[in-house]
């Protein structure tokens, strides 16, 4: 294909995921007004932490006409912090009145309720469909952090919620960026056009010899202050992270469901079930997590998906994504694709958000965004067994993570031994329902 004849980034759209899961795809809506009748665009900034923060630059640079008027963490230092730096960068563009920063685990509600057209989820996932929950029954439009759910609880609640979206005619963006970057785009067209022939398996990988989950040393046994240090610490605990295959390699498992999005519809582009290992060789507390998994997906059509994810010391790194078809194989991701506006995913994300609010068209990622997330868990459940773990039954039956209460005194289901470690799943011993 040559440079003059490269697809639109429209042209490209209409095939891929971007533009998938549309109950009522294709239809256009009215030109939507934002607060107060004017052309400004005021959001809410819920989750202060660092990718909150990242979000609310990215959406910032996105269009100059994008206002930050609210914000909410369970952490004041949090809010405090990412509003200086905010408003050090952006100045009157950063407008929030003290009576509109709001703390505490009641503060994402709070910033909803305020007037504003939007609201920027950066909160740890395992809140994340409680918080989308609020904001599209409050009517705003919605950019959230993936993965969407930690459970399959969560799983349902989120379709649920994209169904309430539609209804609405609400935007959605979630920042699985690769959706919104040249290259894949690009890439993903040409696997649906055939260049690679038959699709006969996929390769998929997240594994990083650093960071992930820290070392949290031993920990008092019913210390009052547990649930504010889980979720200060939400990278070591399921009900808050996911495990890391949910939280970072769902990036790559959902490059590999888009693959398999022949049809242009997410919600049935995902393994039927899984089967797994995994376990824990780092020494030390790392909350209830595994920090090796890998697992083969099995589709409908039987097209295999072999995902690796892993955080250990001096192994080896690689994330990416590999197509295997009768007619060749390579990455999913080519080196050039459609002109778009920003070169940066996480900046361009917003803008196709922003531009579909303008325009009144149907953006709605929650359901693309929800089936990765859940595929994940499938894998995360097969892993934690050492069992074959089918989809439907997953997603029926699997158990909620989250705590019972959610308050500054209430327990996590996970609370360290006597030992002052937490408790992790046994392959074997551990029942996925």
């Amino acid at each position: 294909m040559t440079k003059h004849s490269q697809p639109s980034r429209r042209d490209v759209l209409k095939g891929s995921a971007l533009a998938a899961g549309a109950l009522a795809a294709g239809l256009n809506f009215p030109r939507m007004v934002h607060a107060a009748g004017s052309d400004v665009l005021k959001i809410a900034l819920v989750g202060c932490g660092g990718r909150g923060t990242g979000a609310a630059r990215d959406c910032l640079e996105a269009r100059p006409k994008v206002k930050l008027v609210a914000m909410a963490d369970v952490f004041e230092d949090r809010l405090k912090s990412s509003h200086n730096n905010l408003k050090e960068k952006y100045g009157d563009r950063v407008t929030v009145p003290p009576e509109q920063m709001f703390v505490g685990l009641d503060a994402y509600q709070k910033a909803i309720d305020c007037d504003i057209d939007m609201v920027l989820f950066g909160t740890p996932p395992g809140f994340r469909p409680m918080h989308y929950a609020a904001a599209v029954k409050a009517g705003k439009h919605v950019f959230m952090e993936k993965p969407v759910c930690t459970d399959a609880p969560g799983f349902r609640s989120v379709m649920e919620t994209n169904r309430l979206a539609e209804d609405k005619k609400l935007k959605v963006v979630v920042g699985l960026q690769r959706h919104h970057q040249a290259g894949y785009l690009q890439g993903i067209k040409e696997i649906h056009d055939g260049k690679l022939g038959d699709i006969q398996f996929l390769r998929v990988y997240w594994n990083g010899s650093g960071g992930g989950a820290r070392d949290l040393k031993q920990r008092p046994v019913d210390d009052p202050e547990e649930m504010a240090f889980q979720i200060r610490n939400w990278g070591c605990f399921v009900w808050l992270y996911g495990d890391n295959i949910v939280e970072q390699h769902v990036h790559n498992i959902d490059i590999a469901n888009w693959v398999m999005a022949k049809d242009g519809d997410p919600t049935k582009a995902h393994p039927v079930e899984a089967n797994g290992m995994g376990g824990r060789v780092n020494r030390g507390n790392y909350g209830d997590i595994f920090d090796h998994h890998f697992v083969e997906f099995t589709y409908a059509d039987g097209t295999k998906m072999f995902s690796q994810s892993r955080h250990i010391p001096g192994t080896w790194d690689n994330v990416n994504e590999f197509v295997h078809g009768s007619l060749g194989s390579r990455a999913v991701s080519v080196g050039n694709g459609p002109q778009l506006e920003s070169g940066n995913p996480y900046v361009q994300e917003h803008i196709d958000l922003i531009e579909a609010i303008d325009k009144g068209e149907r953006l709605n990622e929650g359901w693309l965004s929800a089936v990765s997330s859940m595929t994940a868990v499938l894998g995360r459940m097969a892993t934690w067994s050492g069992q074959v773990v089918k989809w439907d039954e997953a997603v029926a039956n699997g158990p909620s993570e989250f705590p019972e209460k959610l308050a500054w005194d209430a327990k996590p289901r996970h609370m360290p031994g006597p030992d002052g470690f937490y408790p992790f799943a046994m392959p074997g011993v551990y029942k996925p329902f």
